[in-house]
């Protein structure tokens, strides 16, 4: 293989793995092909959204403590330096963001940059944009309230509801918690497809292209098993298909129409949707993604069918609605005060470059609190990355959305397109 081919190879066998969001890079499985032979390697990183974030609050716990004023009551966020670090994000290369902070008393939003990478229109505070895996913690509350009305109990198997979709003991518990041990799949979807894993163009041709129900089944199916179930965390979208296939199959109703009826319309999300088809509505943050100068630059995702995802990963939200979701969900509008603390309680601590992951939701260090935590999840299509975050008590929380995803760092390249880190401290210090 020439050294171009192995350059091309190496870089889209890793963004291959990017099906599955940052948070799991480090469990995400790649596709081995002669093609490209370093696949697994390439898929194998520390680095992730979740590790950013996590250190960006461990960063805002050493500011907090050295500003008296932070650590004594709620301030005004300061927008000035908030507006910088957005504004500083689109100047290194991100197309747009929109960002919100808010910390009991008073609240902030923000954006930069443009609508579209080539267009004209800027970015705005109420923008919508792809949410991706943070569709995750709302398909979580929609089981929690069927475990809630004595549908399901967290220990229920998969058999029982969709027999022959799992192996047998595999529990819904195993699928909120990612310790079912099945692989994310998505990537597996992808690389099926394909006939050129060289090919930029082929994949993101690729995500065009609608997945049915049959076909994330065969999915499941066919993709490597990661680790026995139980055994430990393993990032899998295809667990979380399988838990919106359940729900469909107990309610009578799609997964698009529970959530409009038991999460976005309790939760006030007035501009939340779950499509499952390519395009948009109204004013939206269109995903592209960059492949560095060793691919072929950009690529634009207007064609993205979110059918891939499917209950993994599809809804369509803004700042303001995930800020939303995440107050509802703690606060007992979604579900009561004792399954929310059971959602939040983690199953997975101590794990080497997993997080501390509980039922939909994973928890950092609060930035205001020694000893205390925030509690989310973050999202990564392959042209966005999100972030939703809140306290126990719903009162201060952040949520941001970035779209142009570097979709090669850090599998090739050693410096990304531009590093969130910054914006995502400030972000944290300034809900204190």
């Amino acid at each position: 293989m020439d050294r171009t081919t192995r350059r091309a190879a190496l870089a889209l066998s890793a963004t291959l793995a990017l099906a599955a969001p940052l948070v799991a890079a480090s469990s995400a499985q790649a596709v081995s092909t002669e093609a490209s032979p370093t696949a697994p390697a390439a898929a194998t990183s520390p680095d992730s959204v979740y590790a950013l974030v996590a250190d960006a609050a461990r960063a805002a716990q050493r500011d907090v403590a050295g500003n008296r004023a932070l650590a004594h009551g709620p301030q005004t966020p300061t927008g000035s330096a908030l507006d910088a670090a957005v504004d500083a994000l689109v100047a290194d290369g991100a197309v747009a963001v929109t960002a919100r902070v808010e910390n009991g008393r008073h609240s902030w939003s923000g954006a930069a940059g443009t609508r579209e990478r080539t267009g004209h229109a800027p970015a705005r505070e109420r923008d919508r944009f792809r949410v991706a895996s943070n569709t995750k913690p709302m398909i979580a509350t929609l089981v929690l309230q069927e475990v809630e009305k004595g549908t399901w109990t967290l220990d229920t198997p998969v058999e029982d509801v969709l027999p022959g979709v799992m192996p047998a003991g595999v529990t819904i518990e195993q699928l909120l918690s990612h310790r079912s041990g099945a692989a994310t799949a998505t990537d597996w979807i992808i690389a099926s497809r394909m006939t050129d894993l060289n090919s930029w163009d082929e994949l993101f041709a690729v995500m065009g292209q609608e997945v049915t129900t049959a076909d994330h089944i065969t999915a499941l199916q066919s993709a490597p098993w990661v680790n026995e179930p139980g055994a430990a965390y393993s990032y899998s979208n295809a667990g979380y298909v399988v838990l919106g296939l359940m729900l469909e199959e107990v309610t009578g109703r799609s997964v698009e129409n529970l959530l409009e009826r038991r999460v976005f319309a309790p939760a006030g999300m007035r501009q939340s949707d779950y499509p499952d088809d390519p395009g948009t509505r109204g004013p939206f943050l269109r995903e592209s993604a960059y492949t560095g100068p060793e691919g072929a630059g950009w690529y634009d995702l207007d064609h993205f069918d979110p059918s891939l995802f499917a209950a993994a990963g599809a809804v369509t939200s803004t700042t303001e609605d995930l800020a939303d979701f995440t107050e509802a969900l703690v606060t007992g509008r979604l579900v009561d005060e004792e399954t929310t603390a059971d959602m939040l309680e983690p199953r997975t601590i101590g794990q080497e470059g997993a997080p501390e992951y509980g039922l939909g939701v994973y928890r950092i260090p609060d930035p205001c609190t020694p000893g205390a935590w925030l509690y989310g999840h973050d999202g990564a299509s392959y042209g966005t990355i999100s972030i939703n975050l809140t306290s126990p008590d719903g009162a201060r929380q952040v949520s941001v959305g970035i779209t142009g995803r570097d979709v090669v760092y850090p599998f090739f390249t050693d410096e990304p397109l531009y590093d969130p880190s910054e914006l995502f401290e400030e972000m944290l210090t300034q809900t204190c």
